[in-house]
Order: C-alpha cells, then sequence, then structure tokens
C-alpha cells in the first residue's frame, strides 16, 4: 500500500463513519507563541478539544503535515525525520472509547482496509495510579473485539497518558496499538520497549479530565477523542520495509542523489547517512518553503530552522563530493512527488528553487569565514605544546559561524592538529540542555491560553490586518502572528519598511474602529460563500469546508478559529511598539493594548 493509498484509505474510512473531512492546515501555528512548528495532527484543534463548537460537525478527520525538530541531529538512521504527516480522526463530545477502538480495530484488521492480521497486533492501557483509575474500559473493549488477554498490557502515565500542555487543562489515558514487526527482540520484549519487535502505529487519547490547578484531576463531562496515525510509519510497517527510506516516499530523492553525486546508497558506509540527511532535511525544507505563511531562511525562529536543515543537508552533499548548487534538483523531485496532494508546492516551485539555490550560495560563504576564523586563532594555538584544538573553540566555530565540525577537523589534520571531540560534545550537550530548558518553559506556558487578554490581543490583530491592506494596499497578507497575554506580533507580507506615517494612520484607523464600540458576530458557511461575501481566507481551507467567518461591523471580515471579544470596546487603546523586517518582503509588527 503507497501513502496515497494509506491517505485515500483513511478519509474514506472515517467519512463512511459520518467524520467530515476539514483540511490540514500550515506547519506554522496560528496565534500559538508556544511552539515553533505544528508537531501533531490535534495541535490546531485544540481550541474545539477545549470547548469550542467546530463549523464541520463532531466527528472530524483529516491529514496534517507536521514537524519535530527535538531530534534534528538523530535524522541519518532509520526511523527519525523531521517532516512526516500524520493522520487523525477526532471526536468533539461524540462518541468516547469504545466506538474509537472499535473503529481502529476495523480499519486495522478488515481486509476491506489495512487487512492487517489481528494475531500481528497488540495493544497498551493506562495502568492507574493515585489521581486516576486503572483504564479497565479500553482493555475489556479490547477484548471484546478479540485481542488475547497476553497482548494487552497496562502501561504507567509515562507511557499511557496524554497532557494536559500547561499545568491545567483537558487530558486522559490512551490507548495504543503496535504491530509485530517480526523481530527477534529481548527476551522480556513488549510494546512500549525500543527493542525493535513492537512498533507503535496508532493511537487513542482519551480526554476524559481535567488537571486542575493543585494537581487532581476532574473527570469531564464533554469528553474527546483524538488519535493519531503517521503515514511514514505506517506504510514502513505495511511495506514490509525495515526503514521508512525503502518506501516510495524516498527512494526517488536517494536515486536522484546517487544520479547527481556519482555514489552508491546502501553502500554499507557512513555515506548512506548522508544520503538520508540530505533526503530528509530537503524535504522538509521544501515544505517549509512552500508552506502557507511562506517561511524563509533567517537567523530567528522558523527561519533559523530552516537554514540550519538546509546548510546540513548542503554539509551532506559536500561529503558525497558534490559542489555548488545541489539541493534545488532534490526539491523538485519532492514537488513532483507530491503535486498531487499538496498542490500549493507547485505554486510555489520558483520560489522553493530559488531560495534553496541562495541559501546554498550564503553557506559556500559561511565555510569561506569559518576557515578565515580558523586561520586567526591559528598562530596561538601553534604557540603550545599541546597538538589538540579545545572542544569550546571547536564549537564556537560551529555555533557562531555555522562551521561544520568535520571540516574543523579536516583543517586541524592538515596543520598537525587533532580536535577535542568529547570537549565538544560537551559544550553541544550544555547548549542543547539550555534550548530544551527553554522550549519546555515555553511549552508550559499554555499551548491552549485562550485567556482574556490573549482574546483581546487576536481580535485585534483582525483590525491591524485590515488597516494594513486599507494603508499599504491588498498585496499585504498575513504570514503569522504570535500572542502572549502581553502582546501581539503580526508577520505580513510588504516589501519596504513602513513609514512613520503609515505607522500612525494603521494604529489611529485601529482606534477609530475600537471607539465606535463594532460588534463582533460569527457565521458558519462554506469557504466558497465566505469568499464571496468578501472574507479573507489564508490558511488552505478546502473549497467546500465549511468554515467560520467571523465579521467585525463594517470594517473586517476574515476567516478565523476564534476566539474573539464581542465588541472592540473591550479591546482598550492599540499602540503599535514597533515595525521591523521579519523575512525578506515579510515585514513584522508588535503591539499592545492599553486600559
Amino acid at each position: 500500500m503507497t501513502a496515497q493509498e494509506l491517505r485515500k484509505k483513511y478519509i474514506e474510512f472515517f467519512v463512511s463513519k459520518n467524520h467530515a473531512q476539514i483540511s490540514g492546515k500550515s506547519l506554522i501555528p496560528e496565534n500559538d507563541p508556544t511552539v515553533l512548528f505544528t508537531t501533531a495532527g490535534m495541535h490546531p484543534l485544540v481550541p474545539y478539544i477545549l470547548g469550542q463548537d467546530h463549523p464541520a460537525g463532531s466527528r472530524l478527520v483529516n491529514y496534517q503535515k507536521c514537524i519535530r525538530t527535538g531530534d534534528i541531529e538523530e535524522v541519518g538512521d532509520s526511523s527519525h525525520l523531521t517532516f512526516f504527516e500524520m493522520l487523525g480522526n477526532w471526536s468533539l463530545g461524540d462518541y468516547f472509547k469504545d466506538e474509537a477502538i472499535a473503529m481502529s480495530w476495523e480499519f486495522l484488521t478488515s481486509p476491506q482496509w489495512l487487512g492487517i492480521d489481528p494475531n500481528r497486533l497488540a495493544v497498551t492501557c493506562f495502568e492507574g495510579d493515585d489521581e486516576v483509575p486503572r483504564d479497565s474500559v479500553s482493555a475489556q473493549k479490547w477484548r471484546a473485539m478479540g485481542m488475547p488477554e497476553d497482548r494487552i498490557f497496562f502501561l504507567p502515565r509515562k507511557d499511557n497518558w496524554w497532557g494536559p500542555p500547561g499545568a491545567t487543562g483537558p487530558c486522559g489515558p490512551d490507548t495504543e496499538m503496535f504491530i509485530d514487526t517480526g523481530l527477534a527482540g529481548s527476551d522480556k520484549s513488549r510494546p512500549g520497549l525500543s527493542d525493535g519487535k513492537w512498533l507503535e502505529i496508532w493511537n487513542d487519547v482519551f480526554m476524559g479530565y481535567r488537571r486542575n490547578a493543585d494537581g487532581t484531576y476532574t473527570e469531564l463531562e464533554r469528553k474527546c477523542v483524538d488519535t493519531g496515525m503517521g503515514i511514514e510509519r505506517t506504510i514502513t510497517v505495511l511495506q514490509g520495509k525495515k526503514s521508512v527510506y525503502e518506501t516510495e516516499l524516498f527512494t526517488p530523492l536517494l536515486n536522484r542523489i546517487a544520479e547527481l553525486s556519482g555514489k552508491s546508497y546502501n553502500s554499507g558506509t557512513d555515506l548512506d547517512k548522508s544520503f538520508r540527511i540530505i533526503a530528509d532535511h530537503t524535504r522538509t525544507a521544501t515544505f517549509l518553503l512552500g508552506d502557507e505563511t511562506g517561511v524563509l531562511p533567517s537567523n530567528v525562529g522558523q527561519g533559523y530552522i530552516l537554514r540550519r536543515l538546509i546548510r546540513r543537508a548542503s554539509r551532506h552533499a559536500r561529503k558525497l563530493g558534490v559542489e555548488g548548487r545541489f539541493l534545488p534538483a532534490i526539491a523538485e523531485v519532492i514537488i513532483r512527488e507530491y503535486a498531487e496532494v499538496y498542490t500549493i508546492l507547485g505554486q510555489k516551485k520558483d520560489l522553493i528553487i530559488h531560495e534553496l539555490q541562495k541559501e546554498e550560495e550564503k553557506f559556500l560563504l559561511t565555510l569561506q569565514k569559518g576557515e578565515h576564523e580558523f586561520e586567526k586563532l591559528l598562530p596561538n594555538l601553534l604557540k603550545g605544546d599541546k597538538r589538540t584544538i579545545p572542544g569550546r573553540l571547536a564549537f564556537k566555530l560551529y555555533d557562531t559561524f555555522g562551521f561544520p565540525l568535520e571540516i574543523t577537523e579536516e583543517l586541524a589534520g592538515e596543520h598537525g592538529f587533532v580536535v577535542d571531540r568529547n570537549g565538544f560534545d560537551d559544550a553541544f550537550r550544555k547548549h542543547q540542555e539550555t534550548s530544551k530548558m527553554d522550549d519546555n518553559a515555553t511549552f508550559k506556558g499554555g499551548l491552549a491560553d485562550h485567556s482574556e487578554a490573549t482574546t483581546r490581543l487576536h481580535t485585534a490583530t483582525h483590525l491591524l490586518h485590515k488597516a494594513l491592506r486599507t494603508v499599504l494596499g491588498d498585496h499585504v497578507a498575513q504570514k503569522g502572528s504570535n500572542i502572549t497575554p502581553e502582546r501581539l506580533r503580526f508577520d505580513f507580507s510588504h516589501p519596504d519598511k513602513m513609514s512613520d506615517e503609515e505607522l500612525t494612520r494603521v494604529e489611529k484607523m485601529v482606534n477609530e474602529q475600537i471607539q465606535r464600540d463594532l460588534p463582533v458576530s460569527i457565521e458558519t458557511m462554506s469557504l466558497d460563500d465566505a469568499r464571496k461575501a468578501g472574507a479573507i481566507a489564508l490558511f488552505g481551507e478546502k473549497y467546500n469546508e465549511v468554515v467560520k467567518v467571523y465579521t467585525i461591523g463594517d470594517f473586517s471580515k476574515e476567516v478565523c478559529g476564534g476566539p474573539h471579544v464581542q465588541h472592540t470596546a473591550e479591546l482598550g487603546k492599540f499602540r503599535i511598539v514597533k515595525e521591523q523586517s521579519s523575512s525578506q518582503g515579510v515585514r513584522r509588527i508588535k503591539a499592545v493594548l492599553e486600559v
């Protein structure tokens, strides 16, 4: 079964179970300051899991493109990916454990769908603890579906519990489905152990609780189901492959890399890892450059991750002996392979190719700068008795100048030096720990912060967007927003720095709409009808999809997921704090609301 066939079957199955197909969203979370990327299929649906009504109803299904960057250095093994696709179905206060498990079992085992031999499947359930009891309901349903007792495992909270992402919020146990890979595994092999025998392919999360501020749990009246199945991982299993890189999602890329480099994949050498890194990172970069929000390489945020991926791919191209431009030719294969599913890649092909070319050329300059910095360090190093370059210096070249460690080692060898790898690894680990601490602190800030302050600021972005289009022109389009309880940050397409006069006009226009105390109303309609009514739609919903349209008096009309105030007078006074460049062709405004 190909990835495309899996996508179609999954959607077809859940539509037959009265689920409405909805669009996947941008890789950049809308109005979520806590994470850089959409990391899971449920991410864009958090407001609805928290209680908002979804315009398409209470049963939903889609496929969603995702990025996770915590394991970038692990990419190159047989399984880690930065970009991947998730299939998901949701119940928003509709069905719960029994129905979700029955549908999961049917889709996995029925010959009409995936047709997996039930004897190859095992499941895990939450074992319970002092706060929440054992999930015996899920286990009993699995027994009723035909799962033998010896393939039902109860695991603790760290294995079978989801959320909440913040200190409080919806959460609950999950049940996970595993398939026997046929590998031997360990003597104590069971689902949840990473010994290769059991591979998780699906996950049903049952959000039936709310975690309170005091650490206790309250059972929710409105219970939700969130499920997820990774496309890459699942087709690897269904095709009997040992690695995601053996599937049709990667073989065309690997073949093209081999053709251009003159090297062979599956050579059994370290070059195989370089092949996989180039394929994965270029695929991720292509989807970021071709995203609805138009991410471009930069030194901050999403743009920094994009730049890092491109440069790491380019570095590994050098390890294959390739000089100069290389990645655009790989991107062309990616665009061709995904053109049917993600048409926006074809629409943005010229931009994707241009940016990859430009970034590769910049990286060659970076290498030259790094070599220059190395030459500046060399006289002092030669004065010493030791022929070892301290790891901290090698890391500085890597972290500050983007200079790859392997090239530092090459230069060091030419001058009779070796690099202290252990010292470099220590410096790198300290850097990673600091980054993870920062990430965790941000994440715990509240993925689903829909406080009064953020709601007011969210509404203000609609007024700001319309004011910018009025003052600067209709070419202005939202490229992303980041809202905390203290301020809003709004990125928009515009080629030039705004003048003081333009900023004053925008700020004045927003405050005039606030003073008019305009009503904020909401309607649900098809996307086609929304556009006919003059609504701005930014994030790639399907043509016939049912969407929410927020109208602010006679001033603004946008497709949006909310939340919003009811009248503009609730906003207070709007003040622009700063206007600056975000990336090429994109400007950024930071603003606050004052009481």
